[in-house]
């Protein structure tokens, strides 16, 4: 299932995608994308329901973070192979692991607000792991039964709030509008191996980035379980894990995203999404 929220920001509805990509209010079955729906049991009382019996949205309403109740959003840094070599750092032999605020969670095709005093704001397309039953101290091999699904996340960063700034990351990680999620959350029923996934982005029409999950350092079901030995992760929290090479700061000379700029992102199997860049 491809599961969303749409509409005016703090007004959104629940809705769903039918088989021909269109989109289908939600509010007669479910108040709202939360725990009770993207649950094990609440993904089964869904599905029972049939899409085409669900009133039609009609137009382009606006997309909201497709669900709610995020408690945290994890971040893993230098999680692929080629991105590292990109970055002249070393393979990590842990999850580099930070924290992004959930006061910079947008929806997919809101505007990236650049921050006072950045100069060097850069894009990470990236897989984006939704929990969906608590984990606490899970093996790897149980790891995915703890995942709902999975959601693209636009990793925004200004590369000198992060690298100069201090040691930790999160200062150029958190800022309001650096984590757009979206079109919709789909269910891991729709997606049989998240290692197999193809990610791009494109800044102004132009390919920046092109990658796979294949080249992962640590994959999604490490990644879920390893953090559940720090964490307890809650239904609803978002692993991001990580981006394929062609980040601005990797270019030579760095170029990095001005007002006006625009981003387009795409996973396969989960949809699209574009911000547009402004200042504030």
């Amino acid at each position: 299932m491809k599961l969303l929220r749409y509409g005016r920001n703090g007004s959104e509805k629940p809705g769903m995608l039918d088989a021909q990509g269109r989109i289908r209010d939600l509010s007669s079955v479910v108040t709202d994308i939360d725990e009770s729906v993207f649950s094990p049991q609440g993904q089964k009382r869904l599905r029972k329901v049939d899409p085409a019996t669900l009133p039609l949205v009609t137009g382009s309403p606006r997309l909201g973070v497709p669900f709610v109740g995020i408690s945290k959003v994890v971040g893993i840094g230098l999680n692929y192979s080629d991105h590292a070599a990109e970055a002249g750092m070393p393979i990590p032999k842990e999850p580099i692991v930070f924290m992004k605020a959930t006061t910079a969670i947008s929806g997919p095709n809101d505007d990236v607000i650049q921050p006072p005093h950045s100069t060097k704001l850069d894009w990470e397309v990236e897989l984006g792991i939704v929990i969906g039953t608590l984990a606490r101290y899970v093996k790897v091999n149980d790891a995915l039964a703890h995942v709902a699904g999975y959601v693209i996340v636009n990793d925004v960063s200004e590369r000198g709030f992060q690298l100069e700034r201090g040691p930790q990351w999160d200062k150029g990680k958190g800022c309001d509008t650096f984590a757009p999620m979206g079109p919709w959350l789909v269910t891991t029923d729709e997606i049989s191996d998240p290692q197999t996934l193809a990610l791009s982005l494109d800044v102004n029409g132009q390919r920046m980035q092109r990658g796979t999950t294949r080249t992962m350092i640590f994959d999604c079901a490490t990644l879920v379980s390893y953090c559940s030995q720090f964490m307890t992760l809650r239904p609803g929290d978002v692993i991001a894990t990580g981006t394929p090479p062609g980040v601005g700061l990797g270019m030579k000379p760095p170029l990095f995203l001005k007002p006006g700029d625009v981003m387009t992102l795409s996973i396969e199997g989960l949809g699209r999404q574009s911000q547009r860049v402004v200042k504030l």
